[in-house]
Formats: structure tokens, sequence, C-alpha cells
């Protein structure tokens, strides 16, 4: 009964840096922007499909493909800014839900087409070695999930709180006019936002990719999750989201593994729905009022 606890807690750690990952990068935009990104977890799914291509087709090693993955979805998230972003930054809010919602179904359609609209393996050197302890069994490219989860949440942490940029980050993030009057070019830390956010969410794709398939509607199945760990640990708040990623990991598969695979999305929502209930604004989220 203990090694089986202890599985399904390292199972809910690894699911939980695979929420994180992409839930950094949206609730980065959302805080710092203050943009609902509809179309983020296609990142997720198109950096899964360049590192496919990165690793398999050009057979480069899988950290090698890994970066190369985040360099690639980092301009790409610049561009998304530039073209996207950007342009509809003054216009009222719905055209930017709808922008971004456009987005999202032009690259589900576009992977489609491009790559494959079947589901994909990606095979890696990782994804049949395995670390066993105490009867507890995890493949290396699991614990490598996770692992490297917390080199980037460190790294990301290193950046906001000790680098210039990161502090202007959290001046925009805090008030954006201000930020302005005192010289903060705020279109420049929009593209480094953006860039950072595409960044973790191919980092997410390109080490979860192995574990499971790599298809087109990858992303469409992530988003509801990640969505739900943006708002329990309040939106815009980067450690908030961190701790949501994994009490709901957590949950899920430990509710996978002694109940039933079927109630594991249930539970996530009844977690949700209670948080939001006592604090509305999420775990760590401060609720604000809005002069309208």
């Amino acid at each position: 009964m203990f090694q089986e606890i202890v599985q399904q807690i390292v199972n809910g750690l690894v699911l939980g840096s695979t929420y994180a990952l992409i839930a950094l990068g949206l609730t980065l935009i959302y805080g710092i922007l203050g943009i609902v990104n509809w179309a983020h977890s296609e990142l997720y799914m198109l950096g899964a499909f360049v590192g496919v291509f990165m690793v398999v087709n050009l057979h480069l090693p899988f950290f090698v493909g890994l970066v190369l993955a985040m360099a690639v979805m980092a301009l790409f998230g610049m561009a998304m800014d530039l073209l996207v972003f950007r342009p509809l930054r003054s216009a009222p809010e719905m055209n930017m839900i709808i922008g971004t919602l456009g987005i999202s179904t032009f690259l589900v359609q576009a992977a489609v087409i491009v790559f494959s609209p079947n589901p994909v393996r990606f095979p890696t050197e990782f994804s049949n070695s395995y670390l066993s302890f105490l009867g507890i069994s995890i493949t290396l490219q699991r614990l490598m999930v996770f692992c490297v989860t917390l080199l980037l949440i460190g790294i990301l942490n290193y950046i906001i709180k000790y680098t210039t940029v990161g502090k202007a980050m959290r001046a925009c993030e805090q008030n954006p006019d201000a930020a302005r009057l005192m010289g903060i070019d705020i279109k420049r830390i929009s593209l480094f936002t953006c860039a950072i956010g595409a960044a973790l969410a191919a980092a997410a794709g390109t080490l979860v990719g192995p574990i499971f398939l790599v298809s087109p509607q990858m992303g469409l199945a992530a988003i509801s999750k990640v969505f739900a760990v943006v708002i329990l640990g309040g939106m815009g708040n980067v450690p908030g989201a961190i701790w949501a990623a994994f009490i709901l990991g957590l949950a899920e598969s430990l509710t996978a593994g002694f109940l039933s695979s079927y109630y594991k999305d249930v539970v996530t929502f009844l977690i949700l729905i209670a948080v939001l209930i006592v604090k509305p604004a999420g775990l760590f989220g401060r609720s604000q009022i809005e002069k309208v």
C-alpha cells in the first residue's frame, strides 16, 4: 500500500510539472500584459512537434532538441506579440479573445497539414530506461520532466527577481503607466514575456511528448486543466500557478490510482470550485476593486 501511494505521488509530481510549465507562461502573459491567451496550449503542442522534428528527423540529442524547440517557440511567441497582441491591445477585450481563439484554431489545423493528423510517437534514449527504488519504478523520461521543470522554475525565478529585465517585468505588472513614465520600454518587455511563455510551453511539450503521443489535439486536451491551474493559483500569480499545478497533479494521480481515472477530472474541478467559493481570487490571488 505504501509503495502504491508513493508511486502515485511520483506520477502526480510529473503531471504537476507539466501543468506548471504550461501554466507559468499563461499566467506570466496575463499578469504582465493583461492578456488571456486562448492559443497558449497550442504553443505546447507546436513545441512537441518541433521537438519531434529536432530529435527524430534531425537525429539531434534530446537536450539539444529541447533547447532548440524552446528557442524556435520563443521566436514564435515574439511573432504572436507583434502580429496579434500588439495590434489588438487597444481594442475591446472581446477582440483579443476572438483573435487568440482564431489563432488557436489556425495552429491546430496548420499542425494537421504540416505535421500529421494522427498521433506521432516520440521515442528518445530515455523513454525505456527505468529507475527503481524501494519497489517504486519511474522512467528516466518522467524523472527528467520533474527535474527540468524545477530547473526552469529556478531560472525563471532568478530572472524575475534579480535581473534588470525581470524587475522591469514586475514594474509593468504592478503599474504599466508608471513603468512607462519611468522609461521602461513596454514593447520590449512584452516581447520578452511572450518569448518566455512560449519557450516554457515548448519545454513542456518536448518533455511530455515521449511519454504520451504527440498530436495536433494535445493542446486542446490540456487547455481546461491549464486554465484551472491558473485560476486556482490566482490569475497572474507565478508562485500560485506552481503550487496549484502540483496540487492538481497530485489530486488527479491519487484519484486515478485509488478510485478511477473517470473521476480525476471531476475531483480537479471540485477542488477548483471549492477554492473559488472560499477565495474567489484563487489560493494566492488578491481581490481587486475595479472602478466602473
